[in-house]
């Protein structure tokens, strides 16, 4: 089955994005055909300084594969290394109604929370088809605001392939329902929007202070918690089998400890888990060349398949 995901490189990456998305794309690697890339085209309707969408995008290599993605198994590069997608964008754009686009509810909401209203921001799911479409993508894993995208991206190649014949697989939204909604530090879904996060590679003074900041109730030290709506607790699960997390649950129930011990507990969690990985990070990021090199032998694979697919394309329309 072939699965493609592209993440964006948009600042550090905390334990929501881990849990929710990239820790289900690294076991994926193991049973499925993954395309994994930098969406560094689609991070431009955002931000538009060179120098910061570049480091951003040397980041955001070094922390996914610093996190499990292993560019031997999976096909893993840039988006910008493969221009073939931009030729493409431009020609689904013809088959794209302009309806189609109007009803597309992330373009409002984004416009909504202030981002500029630009064309790049308007036909951004159509870029999202041509990243779909040029690899004969089968299954592409979203959230539930990304599945309208997916649709797009179906009802464009269904478009093509009824005037040109069967050029284009048409794309599946996968939306796993055991994909883990974590808790920010205030309670709310985290995001770095509102700045409830837990970095990653924040490092441990920084992580330390984002883990102190977890909203509690008042509850006096010596007297039982009540774990079920802890933040704290619903962070620690994630890290924790269920042997560990009934202890836990026993920590809470008897009472004697206050919420500074359990955030200094869920504090060594998360440092220890990502340990591994914060060191591999840092030895990437002291390595740029190293880190273009993996993205390069990523995209040249990446580019075989997208120039075979444009072939066909360029046969049909005459280019």
């Amino acid at each position: 089955m072939r699965v493609l995901t592209g993440l964006q490189p948009s600042g550090d990456l905390h334990i929501g994005n881990f849990f929710g998305a990239i820790k289900p794309m690294i076991e994926a690697q193991e049973t499925s055909e993954m395309f994994i890339f930098i969406a560094n085209y689609h991070a431009m309707t955002s931000s538009q300084k060179g120098e910061i969408l570049k480091q951003n995008a040397l980041k955001a290599a070094a922390a996914f594969l610093s996190l499990g993605v292993k560019p031997e198994k999976s096909i893993f590069w840039l988006q910008s290394d493969v221009k073939e997608v931009l030729e493409l964008y431009w020609i689904l754009s013809q088959f794209c109604p302009m309806g189609l686009l109007e009803r597309a509810h992330s373009y409002k909401d984004k416009v909504a929370k202030g981002l500029p209203s630009s064309h790049g921001l308007f036909s951004y799911p159509v870029l999202m088809a041509a990243d779909i479409l040029l690899f004969d993508t089968q299954i592409v894993p979203v959230g539930k605001d990304q599945i309208q995208h997916v649709e797009i991206a179906r009802d464009i190649a269904l478009k093509v392939n009824n005037e040109w014949g069967e050029i284009f697989t048409l794309p599946e939204a996968r939306v796993s329902e055991n994909v883990a909604v974590v808790p920010g530090t205030d309670g709310a879904k985290m995001s770095k929007s509102y700045q409830n996060t837990i970095d990653i590679f924040a490092g441990e003074k920084l992580r330390k202070k984002q883990i102190s900041s977890i909203v509690t109730d008042s509850t006096p030290l010596e007297e039982p918690k009540n774990w079920q709506d802890c933040n704290i607790f619903k962070i620690a699960k994630l890290f924790l089998d269920e042997t560990k997390q009934e202890e836990l649950k026993r920590r809470y129930e008897r009472g004697g400890e206050g919420y500074g011990h359990f955030k200094a507990y869920l504090n060594e969690l998360v440092g220890a888990y990502f340990k591994e990985a914060q060191e591999n990070y840092e030895n990437y990021l002291k390595e740029p060349k190293k880190l273009e090199e993996i993205l390069e032998f990523g995209a040249s694979k990446a580019r075989k398949i997208a120039q075979n697919k444009m072939q066909k394309i360029y046969d049909k329309i005459g280019l």
